[in-house]
């Protein structure tokens, strides 16, 4: 499957803020963001307006770069939370924030939610004791996820256990670092996810 392979800090540049893609290098002085506020490319310093159409347009590609998905997949998730009960765009977000890999991100075991999602790929993880190898699995409330017996000596996950500190965990999950394990406490709610994103930007966009 098509994925981008170029550099993410260019991503960050594109929609002038922190996406925090890179993991630990992104709370430092060299995050390339804190040293050219600017976008990419020859034209990048010039100023743009833009659209409303565009100022949609990026708020959708903002979050889709955030966590690492295709057009596709995306659409998917949104014509989802538009069936389920709720606020479409608050659905959104919980559906994102609810993929395992992010979960595994979010508990600290992946600096990021690109080497999250290969983590789990390569089946490192356990969900309620079993193993789970499918990115996009969407967690519950009360699900424990772990990492495998035979996994917990990889030097990726222990340094960025070490380093998840700063990162702060968030208030609907619960780990036990030490034994690399967590649970899934609830369904976040908006106030809890604070991301820098106007999600009704988005539900207006693909309401057109």
């Amino acid at each position: 499957m098509a994925r981008y392979l170029g550099a993410l800090c260019r991503i960050c540049r594109r929609e002038g803020e922190k996406l925090f893609l890179k993991g630990d290098r992104c709370y430092t002085e060299k995050c390339a963001i804190e040293r050219r506020k600017y976008p990419p490319g020859q034209h990048g310093q010039r100023f743009r307006k833009l659209s409303d159409y565009g100022i949609q347009l990026r708020e959708k590609q903002k979050v889709r770069k955030i966590y690492g998905l295709l057009e596709r997949e995306f659409r998917r998730y949104f014509y989802e939370s538009e069936r389920k009960k709720g606020i479409t765009g608050e659905v959104l977000l919980q559906l994102l924030e609810t993929r395992l890999d992010n979960i595994v991100y979010r508990m600290g075991f992946a600096p990021n939610r690109r080497k999250a999602r290969q983590l789990v790929n390569h089946g490192h993880f356990l969900v309620n004791g079993k193993k789970v190898d499918i990115p996009s699995y969407e967690t519950k409330g009360g699900d424990f996820i772990e990492a495998k017996e035979s996994s917990r000596n990889l030097p990726e996950v222990i340094d960025s256990i070490s380093k998840a500190e700063h990162r702060g965990m968030p208030l609907w999950v619960e780990v036990d670092s030490p034994n690399m394990r967590g649970k899934v406490l609830r369904i976040p709610t908006r106030e809890e996810l604070q991301l820098p994103v106007q999600e009704q930007l988005i539900v207006e966009l693909y309401s057109k």
